[in-house]
């Protein structure tokens, strides 16, 4: 077909090259226009997956199409086999993310946020969403994704945010919903708690602060001394100590546990309290205890009998230094940022004589002990985090993360591959509440309304929380929005029509299957589980299959910082969607990072390229689409022996995919395709297209591109639609095309043939290429007392033996005496005598050299392989091109030995 010619008129002939461009922006149009993507089929057996819902500001980059290819192999799969497929599209609000990028064009603007009220902004955020928040979904089209595009869900539609609400509510009211003061990940420039999962670890060069903090009352340590000496990685944070921690059994400080210590710039008076979480072998054994701003030390403080109502903050929502609730901040740090405040604190206890200075190993001093420490980052706002201690609404995910523990230890929820049930029950054994509510503007609005004296009223909207305080009571509305993951834990039966549509939610919840990169499995995963199982009393889904990462192609993570990213968009301009996709396939290997290879993807445009010269020949020879979706009946070896390869292909093809393995399933079509196929199905059968041939190699090309087609859509629709004939039309597109069911079976004596002939064309083809014989000259061979089987096979043969392995004659009988090659097929070996083919000692001696110059390489890589030292310390790279190399020259030094032999 031509690229402006309609997908549904009558076939055309193929073009001599292959042009994916116009061929995916065409079948993907047609697909979409006529509701191909949409569940169709009442009667059939539903199979539905969901999407992971990607950021409405996000670009489709190299994760997502992993992990969206493989969702539409599935999803193509399933429908090609019967059943009412529906994959669920949607993208999620992103709170934090969309609000930053309207922030910004504000910026961009000398405008802020700040001057508008929260509606006018929220409607700033919609009207962006309108303009921009379609790239990404547009991006996925390109992709080939067979979406249900007539559905498509965004977790801010009012539907779902009705979803939300009632969710809120419901676990509010079974007081899975609390509000508690606590500390959180603070985020000073987006001004916003995050979870622990938005935290990112970097690691940062800092010091390590030492201070004397003197002891009250006149007490002093048996040692004498009137002091105890702290130390800190975060000097700021003493503005708010409460205690000093020391361990039980510290003896250095058992006389003075209880009593009372100074703080040198507030005069606070700070209890010495005994505590496990003072470690005697680190620095002096006693640690400041600042239960406001530091995770350990809130639960230490928790201990020592201080609520955390009492504990105090010293910082605002930018990390500036305020007073603390006793008043005893020095007027000269307030205000200041947190790290300017680190400097003064420092300079002023220097001043007082109680910093403990640093000596290097040079006898020279300085104010602290440099380290590498490890620091929080917001993953977004990219500034330190700071813990905060403020009043949040909080998930008691430890009674919700029951069932899907149980779920998972039941076989309920299968997680593939299984190895990552062990990470999931440890992280759910040991789950922390969870906090879901957000300092932001745009996302859904916390449904709790405040009385004067702080009491919260939740509610499905204002006037039932006005009826639960009562006439007259005057109410507020909570400033907050809920974390974006948890409307997103709705997924899986709110994008279902949950709780308006019961007959989508009975029909297509529980989804079949949820893929998911592993790197999502706590974000969301696990909340869509509690979640599914509170409010459906059943799972979400029934499989969890978890991908890798895809990695640079050296193995390290990509990063736009080490410009080693790689924009999927582009690779499907240089060489078409249907090779990126197989490339995703065909390296997706459980529990494995796909390593990103860009001569691969183009291997993979030349299988198509492959597969559309050879649909090229049928159709020049008569070939086309075939009558039936069972086998032909075939009486010649080669069409029996063909039909069998259909057979075992389906049936490998079908076991991988319940088992999920993608790399097994696009390897077994592509092996079949490309080589039984193309190069020894269509070898065979050139010269002899009899009508049974005919029926037969149309018949197999249909079955290729039904199986092959959930991996490379776009190719396969267009050859489909070609190999058609006004005799011989489709019934409907290839997506809606029944999955093959040969009705055949493998025959052995077929195949037994044909491998036969294939081993003696092969073996002569590697041995005239290492021998340096020209391809075309005519060779006789020597077979003496051939079994009946192999005459049999030879004298049914003659001329595809003549015209592929390039034998004149095959004499039964004992080869004339001087050098030969011999070749193994079946149960026979063939001579076949070189005198006057080739100078035979030339040759050996040509053999000899480069088999030395390849068993030398090998040997010399083999010693840096066994060497521990290299394996240990090189960079993984050099040792990966290390072993690939020893692979090449061994494998050469094999191939050149071989050589040798045959010379005899």
């Amino acid at each position: 077909m031509t690229e402006t010619a309609e997908p549904a008129t009558a076939p055309q002939t193929l073009a001599k090259t292959f042009e994916p461009a116009g061929i995916e922006a065409r079948w993907y149009q047609h697909w979409e226009s006529t509701g191909a993507f949409r569940p169709a089929r009442p009667d059939a057996v539903p199979f539905t997956i969901v999407n992971p819902p990607p950021n409405v500001t996000g670009s489709l980059h190299i994760g997502h199409a992993l992990d969206n290819t493989l969702q539409d192999v599935v999803i193509r799969y399933e429908r090609l086999r019967g059943k009412d497929a529906l994959w669920v599209v949607g993208t999620d609000h992103a709170g934090i993310a969309t609000q930053m990028v309207v922030e910004r064009q504000l910026e961009a603007q000398q405008d802020k946020r700040t001057n508008y009220t929260r509606e006018t902004f929220v409607d700033k955020v919609w009207d962006w969403k309108a303009q921009s928040g379609g790239t990404i979904t547009r991006q996925l089209r390109r992709l080939g994704c067979s979406m249900d595009w007539s559905r498509e869900q965004f977790t801010m539609d009012p539907h779902f945010t009705r979803a939300v609400v009632k969710v809120f509510v419901d676990l509010f009211n079974q007081g899975l919903i609390y509000r508690d003061k606590r500390l959180v990940n603070w985020d000073p420039r987006l001004k916003t708690a995050i979870s622990d999962l938005e935290v990112e670890t970097q690691e940062i060069k800092g010091g390590f602060w030492r201070f004397r903090y003197p002891l009250a009352d006149g007490v002093t340590r048996t040692d004498g001394l009137d002091f105890i000496e702290v130390a800190t990685t975060r000097p700021e944070t003493m503005l708010a100590d409460m205690v000093v921690a020391v361990h039980p059994d510290d003896a250095r400080y058992a006389s003075v546990i209880g009593a009372f210590l100074e703080q040198p710039l507030t005069g606070r008076r700070l209890r010495i309290v005994a505590d496990e979480h003072a470690d005697p072998e680190l620095g002096s054994g006693a640690v400041k205890i600042t239960p406001g701003h530091d995770f350990n030390d809130f639960e230490v403080g928790k201990r020592a009998g201080i609520k955390p109502a009492d504990m105090l903050n010293m910082f605002d929502a930018q990390a500036q230094v305020v007073q603390t609730a006793d008043g005893l901040v020095p007027p000269q740090f307030l205000g200041q940022d947190r790290f300017v405040a680190r400097q003064m604190i420092v300079a002023a206890m220097k001043d007082a004589g109680l910093l403990v200075p640093h000596v290097d190993k040079d006898g020279a001093e300085h104010d602290c002990e440099p380290r590498t420490i490890q620091t929080p980052f917001g993953d977004r706002g990219g500034v330190v985090i700071e813990p905060w201690l403020t009043d949040q609404w909080y998930v008691d995910a430890a009674a919700l993360a029951s069932k899907p523990i149980a779920a998972v230890r039941s076989g309920a929820i299968e997680i593939v591959p299984k190895t990552w049930e062990k990470t999931f029950f440890n992280w759910m054994d040991n789950i922390q509440p969870w906090c879901v509510s957000r300092q932001l503007w745009w996302g859904h609005r916390i449904p709790a309304w405040y009385d004067a004296e702080g009491k919260a009223y939740v509610a499905h909207d204002e006037a039932a929380a006005q009826a639960q305080a009562g006439a007259g009571v005057a109410l507020t509305r909570d400033e907050d929005v809920l974390d974006t993951w948890f409307s997103s834990a709705l997924w899986p039966f709110a994008t279902l029509g949950w709780p308006d549509d019961d007959a989508m939610v009975k029909r297509h919840y529980p989804n079949d299957l949820l893929i998911s990169g592993f790197d999502i499995l706590f974000f969301w995963d696990a909340r869509m589980a509690m979640q599914g199982l509170q409010f459906m009393g059943e799972v979400p889904w029934r499989r969890l299959y978890l991908h890798g990462l895809v990695r640079a192609a050296d193995g390290q993570k990509m990063s736009k910082s080490k410009g080693n990213v790689v924009d999927p968009l582009v690779l499907i301009d240089q060489y078409g969607a249907d090779a990126l996709r197989f490339f995703m396939c065909a390296m997706e290997s459980q529990g494995r990072d796909v390593k990103m290879d860009e001569r691969r993807v183009e291997g993979y445009r030349n299988f198509a390229t492959k597969l559309w010269n050879a649909a090229r020949f049928c159709q020049a020879n008569g070939i086309g689409a075939s009558t039936s979706i069972t086998a032909p009946v075939a009486t010649h070896a080669v069409n029996r022996w063909i039909i069998g390869e259909v057979v075992e292909t389906l049936g490998t093809l079908d076991q991988a995919m319940a088992d999920l393995r993608f790399d097994a399933a696009a390897n077994v079509v592509y092996q079949f395709a490309w080589g039984a196929f193309c190069d020894w199905y269509i070898e065979f059968i050139k010269g002899n297209f009899d009508d049974e041939t005919r029926a037969v190699a149309g018949w197999v090309l249909d079955q290729i591109l039904v199986m092959l087609h959930p991996f490379m859509p776009f190719v396969t629709e267009e050859l489909w639609h070609a190999l058609a004939s006004p005799t011989h039309p489709r019934e409907a597109d290839l997506i809606l095309a029944r999955w093959p069911q040969p009705g055949a079976a493998v025959d052995a004596a077929a195949k037994a043939e044909v491998e036969w002939l294939i081993a003696l064309v092969s073996g002569l083809r590697t041995a005239r290429n290492e021998l340096g014989l020209a391809p075309g000259a005519k060779l006789e061979a020597w077979l003496p007392e051939p079994s009946d089987a192999t005459r049999a096979v030879i004298a049914g043969n003659g001329a595809a033996i003549d015209r592929l392995a390039r034998l004149s004659a095959i004499h039964f009988a004992p080869a004339p005496a001087g050098a030969a090659m011999q070749v193994g097929a079946g149960d026979a070996t063939l001579i076949v005598p070189l005198e006057g083919l080739i100078d035979i000692g030339a040759e050996r001696a040509r053999l000899e050299k480069a088999l030395a110059t390849a068993e030398k390489e090998a040997g010399a890589l083999a010693g840096r392989l066994n060497n521990a030292s290299f394996v240990e310390r090189a960079k993984p790279e050099a040792v990966d091109k290390a072993r690939a190399d020893h692979a090449h020259h061994t494998a050469e030094a094999a191939r050149l030995a071989a050589a040798l032999a045959r010379l005899g």
